[in-house]
């Protein structure tokens, strides 16, 4: 007798969502399969090759050795090297016991969560956020209290906002800078009064996400763990996957106050231990770099983005802001809610990116898994060939909706 999966999976499982960017990613290769030429803006995910010398400390490390598990937290070495690069770069001062180095920034985040959080404890998440964000607070058993921004507000929820949310249960913020999906970037000023509002408040610490860091088009980037008053109220997180094309490679980390590195140690422990010896020495000798190539994969998104831009806005209806990081557009397509094209009807934003699929041929990703109904989230990390045809094929198809 075959066991039946709906007795035999856990409730945190049933309840949880799959992620919508990882299946319109599959949707689309599922497609291109059938001999359908697709072109995927779904995944976050840079189109340029590790940087050479990137792989070739790999390649070092490997020859000298380094094949053995590591420390859980992460090699010593990679940790003073991170310590070096969170004070030059972001003003934020660790010791290597407050960092531990994860499989991914999504682990980082996923061991605060599961550190911190109990049944019934709140956690805000600005939205529109990234598709995990609520995931793993549900999963780590934390209740999320989403606090949303439009278009009009460059996405960007007030802290005014912000503190009418905070409760006696609140015990986590998260949010990212730059942002994905929208790819609005908060200013100091901006940081300043959430800082404000977090400062008040006994139990809450903030996650910032910093992954998008070197995609940062317009302005200097702020790490809201350096304010004085945030000290010890910050978990900061970063990775190797955006900045340094390694997307494969599966390296995150965070810094933070000792309990919370403790706490963070102690569940990667259990779950994953170390992540791989060879990836850490290569790490160093990334953040070590002169950023070189990460300059230029910073130049050609922006072209990139400004491309894009002049491309959306000559398609009527659609709504883009300026997204001034990360590499995404996050557009409106309210516009297009109740229209059709005589065979199909978009009700919602769902409804669009599933349509631009199977008639322009052009994978999207839903903004309801944002935490924005009216969205979609668009990839610009691909060729600009690509992204006029994608464009041109968008037009095209939804000129015959009405």
């Amino acid at each position: 007798m075959n066991l039946d999966p709906v007795r035999m999976l856990a409730p945190r499982l049933q309840s949880m969502e799959e992620s919508a960017t990882i299946r319109m990613a599959q949707k689309a290769r599922d497609l291109a399969s059938k001999g359908v030429n697709v072109i995927s803006l779904t995944l976050g995910e840079p189109d340029f090759d590790t940087p050479e010398f990137i792989k070739k400390a790999a390649y070092d490390a490997l020859q000298r050795g380094e094949t053995k598990y590591t420390p859980v937290p992460g090699t010593l070495n990679l940790r003073k090297t991170i310590c070096e690069k969170f004070k030059k770069e972001n003003n934020l001062i660790y010791t290597p016991s407050e960092i531990v180095v994860s499989n991914g920034a999504k682990q980082s985040i996923a061991n605060i969560c599961m550190s911190v959080l109990g049944p019934g404890d709140e956690a805000i998440i600005l939205a529109p956020y990234w598709v995990s964000y609520v995931e793993i607070v549900r999963f780590s058993g934390g209740v999320p209290v989403v606090i949303a921004a439009g278009i009009e507000d460059d996405f960007k929820p007030d802290a005014s906002k912000i503190k009418e949310a905070m409760t006696d249960k609140t015990k986590l913020l998260i949010f990212s800078s730059p942002c994905n999906p929208t790819g609005s970037v908060w200013t100091e000023h901006e940081l300043r009064a959430m800082a404000e509002v977090v400062a008040s408040h006994p139990t809450c610490l903030i996650i910032s996400d910093e992954i998008y860091e070197y995609i940062n088009f317009e302005s200097d980037h702020y790490s809201i763990g350096s304010f004085d008053n945030m000290q010890g109220r910050v978990a900061t997180v970063n990775g190797f996957s955006k900045g340094f094309a390694m997307t494969g490679w599966r390296l995150g980390y965070m810094g933070g106050p000792q309990w919370l590195a403790d706490a963070c140690n102690k569940v990667q422990g259990q779950i994953t231990s170390g992540a791989a010896s060879f990836s850490q020495g290569a790490a160093v000798v990334a953040l070590e770099s002169e950023r070189t190539e990460t300059i230029e994969m910073k130049k050609a998104f922006l072209k990139r983005r400004d491309l894009m831009l002049s491309l959306l806005k000559k398609i009527p209806g659609l709504k883009v802001n300026l997204p001034k990081g990360a590499f995404y557009v996050f557009m409106d397509v309210s516009h297009y809610f109740g229209t059709s094209n005589g065979s199909v009807t978009i009700s919602n934003a769902d409804d669009f990116a599933e349509i631009m699929l199977t008639e322009a041929h052009v994978g999207l990703v839903s903004g309801s898994a944002f935490g924005d109904d009216n969205c979609v989230r668009l990839s610009y990390a691909a060729s600009e060939n690509d992204l006029n045809e994608a464009a041109n094929r968008l037009k095209n198809t939804l000129a015959k909706f009405s």
